[in-house]
């Protein structure tokens, strides 16, 4: 068996699609499952299209998701170069383009634009472009070309037969011939289509595995006829299903929808959101959800990729990601959350004990600002969230515990979480009183919040003695 290398080839167009991200992903897995090589490869042909820094934007994400590729622009390799605009400096897809037509596998086409167009026309919907210049004689070829005439080079198909691939997703596929048009390989400013130069560089490379969006489907066949033309192997196909917005539109950045770099942004972790596009149409055989890469590269089947588009649901992401804030190293956590404490509060509290209390709380880390913030001051609120029915609470009966709050606390020379929680919870049982019913008004009254992270003994240790007994002076002055 061959060694397996697969490739990641994005166009530098942009920011990271979350649906390329996910193809990376699964062409990681696939090398790495059998120990071969992960390549990156540049797809700049279209010139139009590229923006600039897209390309470090490509770098940085693959190693913001640890995607370490064996080849690259950046780190080199024995099949390079890596960029495909540099590949068509030294004349690659040029050459091969003519081979094609030595062989007789393609043709020079001398059509204009506007030839083209009359035919779209004439044809309306059915539009298959049948290209005159296939006629020509040589010598009508020669002479247009000697006389620097523009031209592209066609492939050339057979309009009798089918033609059939396997795809590792969705089985064999056979299409019928005439519904394969004649694609162009080289255009008229000498680039190559993102077609042809896919075939040229896989084959180069030495791909044993394309994975890729479904939507090539239907560019498979010609692939394989320029394969077959050269007399070279087609790769294994794995065509992937659509990541979709719903259950009609597929997810895209062109329609405003999330990027990788948006998400980590508003503070969705790296390995949270490749853990969830993982199961983004595939499905492990286990059941469970939550995998680390090492564990994805164990687990990974492309026979487990389905084929239908799989709904992008943020709501699951977000519930991901809290479970990986929760699963961290307490101190690998705290060096995350800082910076968002820090920026919320400032410097006059006790940074570690904000971290504890929102710690099961926080699921994205762009919570955390909204979530604190009543520290610094508390939120306006109005006596009706004194009502908890769970508490069994409500403005009278807060009027009536908070006074006792205070004074219990008044007098309280240790000032910690557990000091603060034992002596309230002595004075509810001398007063007949369940915990919650002591703990929710004390909460309302230091946040001015029915939820807040930690609950009322863990805030009223953030905020210090003297804050929080005037908090909640103020509640039962204004109760």
């Amino acid at each position: 068996m061959n060694k397996v290398r697969t490739r990641f080839a994005p166009s530098p167009t942009g920011y990271m699609h979350i649906g390329n991200l996910r193809t990376a992903l699964y062409a990681y897995l696939i090398a790495k499952k059998d120990d071969g090589d992960f390549i990156l490869r540049i797809e700049d042909t279209d010139q139009g299209r590229l923006v600039e820094g897209a390309v470090d934007i490509i770098y940085e994400t693959l190693k913001q998701c640890s995607l370490s590729h064996d080849e690259g622009p950046d780190v080199g390799g024995d099949y390079g170069p890596y960029v495909q605009s540099d590949r068509m400096r030294s004349g690659i897809y040029s050459e091969y383009a003519h081979k094609l037509i030595d062989l007789g596998k393609a043709h020079y086409c001398f059509c204009s634009e506007e030839e083209i167009e009359k035919q779209r026309q004439e044809q309306g919907d059915s539009f298959y472009f049948v290209d005159p210049c296939k006629l020509l004689s040589k010598e009508e070829i020669k002479e247009k070309l000697e006389s620097g005439a523009p031209y592209t080079i066609r492939l050339n198909v057979d309009p009798e037969g089918t033609t059939s691939f396997d795809d590792e997703v969705y089985g064999r596929i056979t299409v019928e011939n005439k519904t394969l048009d004649e694609m162009v390989l080289l255009k008229s400013d000498g680039f190559p289509t993102y077609n042809f130069a896919n075939v040229i560089d896989d084959h180069l490379m030495e791909i044993s595995d394309v994975v890729r969006g479904n939507e090539y489907l239907s560019s498979a066949p010609k692939y394989n006829l320029i394969y077959e033309a050269f007399g070279w192997d087609i790769p294994r196909y794995i065509h992937c299903p659509p990541v979709m917005k719903d259950e009609h539109q597929k997810l895209s950045k062109r329609n405003g929808d999330a990027s990788f770099q948006d998400l980590v942004a508003k503070g969705y972790l790296p390995e949270a959101i490749l853990n969830y596009i993982a199961l983004l149409g595939w499905a492990p055989s286990e059941d469970r959800e939550i995998y680390s890469l090492q564990e994805l590269t164990k687990a990974f089947d492309v026979k487990r990729i389905g084929t239908t588009g799989a709904i992008f649901d943020i709501d699951k992401l977000t519930w991901m990601n809290g479970v990986y804030l929760r699963n961290m190293d307490r101190e690998k956590y705290y060096e995350l959350v800082k910076p968002y404490i820090e920026d919320t509060v400032g410097t006059g509290f006790d940074h570690k004990l904000i971290a504890d209390a929102i710690h099961d709380r926080v699921n994205i880390l762009s919570e955390i600002h909204d979530m604190i913030l009543f520290l610094n001051k508390e939120d306006k609120y109005e006596n009706e969230v004194f009502f908890n029915k769970k508490a069994k609470t409500d403005p009278e009966i807060a009027k009536a515990i908070l006074p006792e709050v205070y004074a219990t606390l008044k007098d309280l020379d240790e000032w910690n979480n557990d000091t603060i929680f034992t002596a309230l919870a002595a004075k509810a049982q001398d007063l007949s009183y369940k915990n919650i019913t002591m703990m929710y008004p004390m909460q309302v009254a230091l946040s001015g919040r029915s939820v807040a992270p930690g609950g009322a003994t863990m805030i009223a240790a953030i905020l210090g003695k003297q804050e929080t007994l005037n908090r909640i002076q103020n509640a039962i002055n204004r109760l």
